[in-house]
């Protein structure tokens, strides 16, 4: 079996964290892939959690928890493989190179998430979808990282590097975390946290309230039915979670943390710099 994680969105499903196991899930959706969303609001437990988006539609809305029932599941030793999603151009920042590669704090955005997640036991492998260019910030890296660094090729659109970063993934891994580079602040306690609810649900999203997401963690199998749909129907969606509700199959939003944002402007770089500066979690 394989999972899918997400982190950071407006729910702020952090880097959009979403995650795929096969128990009934806590809250259920239907949403369209073809629009984004603006924010999510968290209740109290066990009430609606209304979601928006940008949409000519409306609102839809999501009944879950606000806290899953995990504290007993166990996310096996070497069963998750990460695609961190590296290839993108980062017009906005305005600056000579992508975003993901500038430094902060002396070192390259997108090597944050990667040592986040090559220290935990869980993970055994990074795919990382970048272009061919850059491959050398992260082959740097391989002699202080326990884990399997592959390289996948990125597309058009998120989509497309998601569904190629897939092509690498071990056949054998239980659970898919897909990690946008640009989030650099992720935490390995809240991945343990999308984890175990993608492993009890089947699919999970790491979010704040009426924030943006950001990781997502997803089975493997389930996310790949969900590209054959797509691709089959010739669907544009706008994140990972689209494509697994396009399968009518549940999602559960694990509520995050505020500081996991996303880089893309000049002052999110100041802001994670003092958000850095302010906390003894450097990794390298």
């Amino acid at each position: 079996m394989m999972g899918f994680l997400h982190f950071n969105h407006t729910l702020t499903l952090s880097n959009f964290t979403q995650l795929c196991p096969t128990k009934p899930t806590h809250g259920t959706a239907k949403y369209s892939p073809f629009f984004s969303y603006d924010h999510i609001h968290f209740p109290s437990p066990g009430q609606k959690v209304e979601l928006r988006r940008r949409t000519r539609i409306g609102t839809c809305r999501i009944t879950c928890s606000a806290k899953a029932e995990n504290a007993s599941v166990t996310v096996q030793e070497k069963s998750v493989s990460v695609i961190l999603l590296a290839g993108g151009k980062g017009k906005r920042m305005g600056a000579s190179m992508p975003k993901q590669y500038l430094p902060l704090l002396g070192q390259p955005i997108a090597l944050f998430s990667l040592y986040t997640f090559s220290h935990m036991i869980e993970v055994k492998e990074i795919v990382v979808v970048c272009d061919p260019s850059y491959k050398d910030i992260f082959e740097e890296t391989e002699e202080k990282i326990n884990v399997d660094l592959k390289f996948a090729l990125p597309g058009k659109e998120r989509q497309d590097s998601v569904y190629s970063g897939l092509q690498e993934v071990d056949l054998n891994s239980e659970l898919v975390c897909i990690h946008d580079s640009a989030r650099p602040l992720v935490t390995s306690e809240d991945v343990e946290k999308v984890l175990k609810d993608g492993w009890m649900v089947g699919a999970a999203v790491l979010g704040v309230p009426v924030k943006a997401t950001i990781k997502e963690v997803i089975k493997p199998e389930l996310l790949r039915k969900g590209f054959d749909l797509v691709n089959r129907e010739s669907l544009e969606v706008t994140d990972d979670v689209s494509i697994v509700e396009h399968l009518n199959h549940p999602v559960y939003v694990t509520e995050g943390s505020y500081t996991n944002i996303k880089v893309t402007t000049p002052d999110d770089l100041l802001l994670a710099e003092r958000i850095l500066s302010t906390t003894s979690k450097h990794p390298k």
